[in-house]
C-alpha cells in the first residue's frame, strides 16, 4: 500500500470504537472516500481536531485494495466551516452540500470541478451568507459534474425546441422538459412555468455568473425548489433529510 495525499473536505464523522472514527471525505484528487482514523478521538490524537464536519483539511492516507476501509494516517487542518454571522440558512445549505455530496458523488470518482465548486460554496456561506441563491448553483454544478443535468432548452426526449409559453411539463424519469406530445402517457411530470425554466438555465449556466446578483421572484424560486427537490429526490432514490429545514429558505 502507498500513501496518497489529497485535500478533502469532512462530509461525515462516526464513532467506530472509544479512540477511532470512520470518515468519509470527499477529496479532490481522488473523490469520494472512506477512512479509518485511528486515534481521532484521542484528546492530543495524530489528527489534530481537524476532522469537523465540513472542515477543509489535507489528508495522508492508505488505500486498501479490497473492500476494507481506507487507512487514514495525517489530516492537517486548513480551514473550518462556521456560517456567517451564525446565520441558520447558511448552516442548513452547508449541511445539504455535504449530504449531497455524500449521496450523489461515486467512490474514487474524481470530480476536480465539483471539489471546487464545493469549496466556493462553503466560503461563500461563511463570508457572504446569501444561502439560496449558492444552494441553487451548487445544485446545478452536482447534476452538470455528475451528467445529470436536465434538457432545459429542447424537449428531452424527442430534441424539439421547448416553448416557454404557458406551463411546460418537466419529467423526471425522461429528465427535463419536455413538448406537449412526448409528454402524453409519461409518469412521474410536473408542470412548471417558463419563467422556472428560465431560472434553471440561469443557474446552470456555468459561463455565466448574473445568477449572483438579478433580481428574483419569490414565488418563482419557490416552485423552482419543488420541482429541484423532487428531481434530485428522484436521482437519489429518497428525499434527502436537509430537504425539511430548507424549505422556507427564501431566495433574496
Amino acid at each position: 500500500m502507498s500513501a496518497e495525499k489529497a485535500t478533502a473536505i469532512v462530509l461525515r464523522v462516526i464513532e467506530f470504537s472509544e479512540t477511532s472514527s470512520i470518515c468519509t471525505l470527499f477529496t479532490r484528487e481522488f473523490g469520494k472516500i472512506h477512512a479509518l482514523a485511528k486515534g481521532a478521538r484521542r484528546p492530543k490524537g495524530p489528527f489534530e481536531s481537524a476532522l469537523d464536519l465540513l472542515a477543509l483539511c489535507r489528508v495522508v492516507f492508505l488505500r486498501k485494495s479490497s473492500d476494507a476501509l481506507d487507512l487514514l494516517t495525517e489530516a492537517k487542518l486548513e480551514r473550518r466551516f462556521r456560517p456567517a454571522n451564525g446565520d441558520l440558512a447558511s448552516l442548513y445549505t452547508a449541511y445539504y452540500v455535504a449530504e449531497l455530496l455524500g449521496e450523489m458523488a461515486g467512490d474514487y470518482d474524481p470530480h476536480p470541478e465539483l471539489f471546487d465548486a464545493a469549496e466556493a460554496t462553503l466560503v461563500a456561506l461563511r463570508t457572504q451568507g446569501n444561502a439560496a441563491r449558492w444552494l441553487l448553483r451548487f445544485e446545478m454544478t452536482v447534476l452538470r459534474a455528475l451528467g445529470h443535468l436536465p434538457s432545459l432548452d429542447e424537449c428531452a426526449e424527442c430534441g424539439m425546441p421547448i416553448d416557454l409559453a404557458g406551463r411546460v411539463p418537466f419529467a423526471m424519469i425522461a429528465g427535463g422538459a419536455m413538448c406537449a406530445r412526448c409528454r402524453v402517457g409519461k409518469k412521474q411530470v410536473a408542470s412548471v412555468t417558463g419563467p422556472v425554466l428560465k431560472m434553471m438555465r440561469q443557474f446552470a449556466d456555468e459561463t455565466a455568473d448574473d445568477w449572483q446578483s438579478s433580481e428574483i421572484d419569490r414565488r418563482v424560486y419557490g416552485e423552482l425548489r419543488g420541482v429541484m427537490n423532487s428531481y434530485l429526490s428522484h436521482l437519489i432514490g429518497h428525499a434527502p433529510k436537509m430537504h425539511k429545514l430548507l424549505g422556507n429558505l427564501a431566495c433574496t
